[in-house]
């Protein structure tokens, strides 16, 4: 009797699609695990990394941030302008024997005073008040002094008596020069002055009326310039104390007009500045005409307590 074989065809084709059920299912799971962070949390999204700069082995270096500018002045120094400007209550600048007032100096560097009697309501000092002058607007920084220009203190007294100040606030006076410097506070021939009770625009606007004068406002540092010179030049410059100068002529025509209204007054411009000893030739430089103003040449100025 033959014995027929079972067919297993069916049987291995069910094994095989039992074995393909199985790999996907196993496939499924490793493919959720690696989606999930622990207790089946989601990963973030990886990120991709910066790009190397061509060329470079390293990443791209951040740019550095730009530096904020250091302030225009230093913390409290507004404080210092307002406290100048400020007049002393009740105080006034004293008389001498005709009613005139004095003229007031007070250095606020030093915080020395002088009191200096004017022969007539235009100025005029003897020669031991413009020596007490001279102490008084020395170098703080070195002790050294200059004469000072008489026309100069009969400029600052016009001044004080026009806006009736009790005192006239010195920034600076002397300065020593600089190695081939040219300004005015190295002859003697410069103040910068704060006049209490009244507004450096006022005080400029005055100054400026002299002829013969460099008149400078600093709206920042909180002073006037005055100076006396061979022909008047005026200027803003909007410089912080201590800063490197942002100077700007203004004011051209009304400096030449000024000086011609000197002129017409009788009046003539100071000599020009020399260490030499030829009296005939600083006679001839006594009539040098009027020009156009120069340019200015300042040296930096210096805050009071600066260095």
């Amino acid at each position: 009797m033959l014995l027929q074989r079972p067919f297993l065809g069916s049987r291995s084709a069910s094994r095989s699609g039992a074995v393909r059920s199985l790999a996907a299912l196993l496939f499924l799971i490793a493919t959720s695990a690696g989606a999930e962070g622990p207790r089946g949390a989601p990963l973030a999204p990886r990120q991709a990394r910066p790009q190397a700069a061509k060329g470079s082995a390293h990443a791209p270096v951040k740019p550095p941030r730009p530096r904020s500018a250091p302030p225009a002045v230093p913390k409290g120094y507004a404080n210092n302008v307002r406290a100048w400007h400020t007049p002393a209550p009740g105080r006034s600048a004293p008389l001498d024997v005709h009613d005139r007032p004095q003229l007031v100096l007070h250095a606020l560097n030093t915080g020395e005073r002088v009191e200096l009697v004017a022969a007539s309501d235009r100025g005029g000092f003897s020669a031991s008040d413009l020596d007490r002058a001279a102490t008084l607007l020395r170098d703080p920084r070195t002790g050294n002094e200059h004469p000072v220009e008489p026309r100069l203190l009969d400029a600052i007294y016009r001044v004080a008596r026009t806006f009736s100040a009790q005192e006239i606030r010195v920034i600076s006076g002397y300065r020593t020069p600089k190695p081939g410097g040219h300004s005015n506070h190295g002859r003697g021939r410069a103040m910068d002055i704060v006049v209490p009770g009244a507004s450096d625009e006022d005080v400029a606007k005055f100054a400026r009326g002299a002829g013969f004068a460099g008149v400078g406002i600093y709206p920042v540092s909180g002073f006037v310039h005055v100076d006396v010179r061979e022909r008047s030049y005026f200027w803003v410059d909007t410089s912080g104390p201590g800063r490197k100068s942002r100077l700007r002529g203004v004011l051209a025509d009304l400096a030449s007009r000024a000086d011609a209204a000197a002129l017409a007054r009788g009046e003539k411009p100071i000599l020009p500045f020399s260490l030499g000893v030829d009296v005939e030739a600083a006679l001839r430089a006594q009539n040098p005409g009027l020009a156009e103003p120069v340019a200015h040449e300042e040296d930096e100025d210096v805050e009071p307590g600066g260095g």
